[in-house]
């Protein structure tokens, strides 16, 4: 009995007692369900061979709402990557104000003549398989690479089954929440949890360019920006996904519009600006975030001027990774 009154500290600092609950909830739930059990029993999955052509690949991407496509080499006869958004970012902002290529050159190169040989440098595409590698493995490999989608790989056939993400995981996590343990940190609030990032955050100034925007995607290697006004209050959120509106409407030749344009130009699936504030707690966080189904929230004070950003990498961070003693994988 002495024993289970003994008192220690959470990975946040609380201090716990035999009423209390342990931790490594979350850790625990991960590590005792595998990849497999994430995958939806419907789903789409859409996979582009290396010789499709840039235009048709991105179109495709809007078409069907999807972030990333798997990249299949016929001539190698296996996965060699991923073709996201990144690389269409990447794209606008080396040739936009390039003086050697015109933009519609572009529309006709494949996708492996964008990449190069890059296959023959990087030829593997990093994956899990279902079994017997659980969720932890796949969140420890997702936020150890800094990457946002993880192929789900059949160990027989060699195809993808799925691909795992960040939120994934959490509403994998949210629709079994109530059948586990609540830790005592989910109660206290985000300020005092410390998750998220505060410093240095990297925002767009509504009168800014789209291509000062890209340049930030670029630079920074950041996955969304709030575009704030003069004041510094958040009025929009863009994120890279919201650039495949450009090809949506054929207007990647135009970067010289304004943030508060482009903005109001968005046809296709906007997150949005979800907000949160310091004195709220983590539960009220991940409820926020998971219901809204998007990636990040801005923490903003109560005049709405931005103070930080909390990522779906931050969450699980905080919630899986630090109770296992791993707290260095976001730094």
């Amino acid at each position: 009995m002495l024993l289970k009154r003994i008192c220690y500290h959470l990975f946040v600092g609380v201090c716990v007692c035999s009423d209390c609950v342990n931790a490594t909830v979350y850790m625990n739930f991960m590590k005792s369900h595998r990849c497999y059990d994430t995958i939806p029993i419907s789903c789409k999955l859409v996979i582009f061979d290396t010789t499709l052509q840039l235009k048709k690949a991105f179109f495709a991407l809007v078409a069907n709402g999807l972030r990333a496509a798997p990249l299949w080499d016929s001539k190698l006869q296996r996965f060699v990557g991923m073709l996201t958004i990144t690389d269409f970012i990447n794209i606008l902002h080396r040739y936009y104000k390039s003086p050697m290529v015109q933009m519609y050159e572009l529309e006709n190169h494949k996708i492996e003549t964008w990449r190069g040989d890059s296959f023959q440098r990087n030829n593997f595409l990093l994956s899990l398989l279902p079994f017997p590698l659980s969720l932890f493995d796949a969140i420890y490999s997702l936020l150890k690479y800094k990457i946002h989608r993880l192929p789900i790989i059949d160990p027989e056939s060699g195809n993808i089954l799925h691909i795992l993400t960040h939120k994934r995981i959490l509403k994998f996590l949210h629709i079994f929440v109530s059948k586990v343990p609540k830790p005592a940190f989910i109660l206290r609030q985000i300020q005092e949890l410390g998750i998220g990032t505060f410093r240095n955050i990297a925002t767009v100034q509504q009168t800014a360019s789209v291509y000062d925007a890209l340049s930030i995607f670029v630079e920074r290697r950041v996955s969304a920006l709030p575009v704030v006004d003069e004041q510094g209050k958040v009025v929009a959120l863009y994120s890279r996904f919201d650039v495949i509106n450009l090809a949506a409407q054929k207007t990647y030749n135009n970067l010289d519009m304004t943030m508060q344009e482009a903005v109001r130009r968005r046809m296709c699936f906007v997150e949005g600006v979800i907000k949160c504030h310091p004195d709220e707690t983590l539960e009220t966080i991940i409820e926020r975030i998971v219901k809204a189904e998007v990636h990040r929230l801005v923490l903003v004070d109560r005049l709405d001027v931005v103070k930080g950003i909390i990522s779906l990498s931050d969450l699980l961070q905080a919630m899986v990774l630090t109770p296992a003693g791993i707290d260095a994988l976001l730094s």
